[in-house]
């Protein structure tokens, strides 16, 4: 079992920024991909930004040129760092983790979120 810690959300002005982060303890073995996705209210939930372990990464294009994604594997943390955040940027930000587990399968961790809010 894995628990996932998210932190660095809150309440920023258009334009502001704000880093994420996302600590991961318990049985960390065998750790792929790590994540961010989003999802805001009446809107389905949505891929923003994932990491291989070997820092392959990818980027809704909504976001592109303005998050980066990274990860410290020795500290199981991934980050996002969010500039130029814009209001349709608000909503409930969840990690995402997946560990290989027996037979072949690939098992997906989530947070509990953490909320970021971008006034306009």
């Amino acid at each position: 079992q894995v628990q996932l810690v998210e932190s660095g959300g809150g309440l920023v002005q258009a334009g502001g920024s704000l880093r994420l982060s996302c600590a991961a303890s318990g049985s960390i073995f065998a750790i792929n991909a790590m994540g961010w996705y989003r999802q805001a209210p009446g809107k389905q939930r949505e891929l923003v930004a994932v990491i291989t372990r070997g820092g392959i990464t990818n980027y809704a294009d909504s976001v592109k040129g303005r998050f980066t994604i990274s990860r410290d594997n020795a500290k199981n943390t991934v980050y996002l760092q969010m500039n130029s955040l814009k209001p349709e940027d608000t909503a409930v930000y969840s990690c995402n983790v997946k560990q290989n587990r027996a037979y072949g399968y690939e098992f997906d961790y989530w947070g509990q979120g953490t909320q970021v809010t971008v006034s306009s």
